[in-house]
This record gives C-alpha cells, sequence and structure tokens, in this order.
C-alpha cells in the first residue's frame, strides 16, 4: 500500500509539473502580429494580478455596446463610461467566490474538471490608463470588428437575442453585470486562455497557449 501511495503520489507531481511547465512554455511562445497601417481603434488588457479582462470602447462606429449590455443592469447606471471591459470565466468562481477567502473546495473541483456552467463578466469604465497591469493596443476596424465578433459568440444568447443578463447580488462595485456564456472553464481553458484567444481573433500579439494572465503581459512588456 505504501508502494502504490507513493507512485500515486509520483505520477500527480510529474503531471502537475508538466502541466506548468507546457503552460509556462508556451505562454512565452507568441503568434505573429498582423502589421497594419491603418490601426486607429484603441483597446486594452487588464488584470487584477490573476485574471484577465479585454476592454473594448463602449461606442464605435461599429457598435454600440451599451444597446447589448445596458447600463441599467448595473447598480451604478452611469450612462457617462466610455469603456467596457469583458471577462470570462467560471460561473460559480464568479457568483461565489467575492474574495480568495470565499473559495470553497467544491467551487474549486467543478471549475478544475469543467462541472460548471460559465459566465461573462462586464464592467463599465469611465476612463482606462495604461500602467503596470493595463496595456493599450491599437487595432484598425477590420480587427476590432473581429474582436466585436469573438465577445459576442461567447455570450449565451437564445435565438440570436440580446445576452442572458445573470440577476445576483455578487456584484463586485456599481458598475458591473454578469451573463451567461458559452463553454466551460477547466484546467486547460482558463478566463485568461479566453482572453488570450481574443487577441488572437483580431491578429494581435498572443500566447500559443495560457491558463495565467503573466503570459499575456509577457508580450506586452515596457
Amino acid at each position: 500500500m505504501l508502494k502504490i501511495t507513493g507512485y500515486s503520489l509520483l505520477a500527480l507531481v510529474l503531471l502537475i509539473s508538466i502541466y506548468l511547465l507546457a503552460a509556462y512554455t508556451l505562454s512565452r511562445m507568441s503568434t505573429s502580429r498582423e502589421i497594419v497601417s491603418d490601426a486607429d481603434i484603441a483597446i486594452y488588457i487588464l488584470t487584477n494580478g490573476v485574471h484577465t479582462d479585454l476592454v473594448l470602447p463602449v461606442r464605435t462606429g461599429q457598435i454600440d455596446w451599451s444597446t447589448r449590455i445596458p447600463f441599467s443592469n448595473t447598480t451604478g447606471k452611469d450612462t457617462t463610461a466610455q469603456w467596457l471591459a469583458f471577462g470570462w470565466g467560471d460561473k460559480g468562481f464568479y457568483l461565489e467566490t467575492p474574495t480568495w477567502a470565499d473559495l470553497k473546495a467544491s467551487t474549486a473541483f467543478k471549475a478544475a474538471f469543467s462541472l460548471s456552467t460559465a459566465a461573462i463578466h462586464a464592467t463599465y469604465y469611465r476612463n482606462i490608463s495604461e500602467d503596470e497591469s493595463c496595456r493599450r493596443i491599437m487595432v484598425n476596424k477590420e480587427q476590432y470588428a473581429r474582436l466585436v465578433q469573438y465577445i459576442s459568440n461567447s455570450f449565451r444568447t437564445p435565438a440570436g437575442e440580446m445576452p442572458v443578463y445573470i440577476a445576483t447580488n455578487a456584484n463586485y462595485d456599481r458598475n458591473d453585470a454578469f451573463y451567461e456564456a458559452k463553454g466551460s472553464y477547466h484546467l486547460f481553458y482558463t478566463c485568461n486562455t479566453w482572453a488570450n484567444n481574443g487577441l488572437k481573433s483580431c491578429g494581435q500579439k498572443a500566447c500559443r497557449w495560457t491558463i495565467f494572465d503573466t503570459g499575456i503581459f509577457y508580450h506586452y512588456r515596457k
């Protein structure tokens, strides 16, 4: 029994080591960036130290996000906001874990093994400025259209209708709301994988694969 237990622990440590090594290595390998001469739309990547959001203008000539993500779904209802951050993740984490102190083993287990559903966390901002946790990226109209399509396709929308709002008191502040999303979070597809794939969708620098925010921001160092 001791030998079996030892081998099992060794196998577990080996698997975790391979997983983390692959995550580190592939996150340092970058996809090619599309070179364009007419990049005139600013987007941002924003991290809270764990989770990456894609931040887009509320309104452009291509889309007014407030018509799909209504200000009225937030507590603050601040219609002066100029930016909208999108984050995709496990619904249980979003709604049941406002801080790490609230994390339950059952929530973590369900998220790790794709046993839960997903949600999109949408947060309005009046202003966005660059710093170590926020980087600006310039795209052109065609690239932006692809990113809009990527984000739009991530929402769970019945028969092409509006994104499904999740009524909850688990909001992080007065300017955010949650929506039902497609897919499910698991060990190989995290919130940061989703954001990284969003960058790929519009031809920007991105990791080959990442599960961590540090992988994304590695390619946007200054």
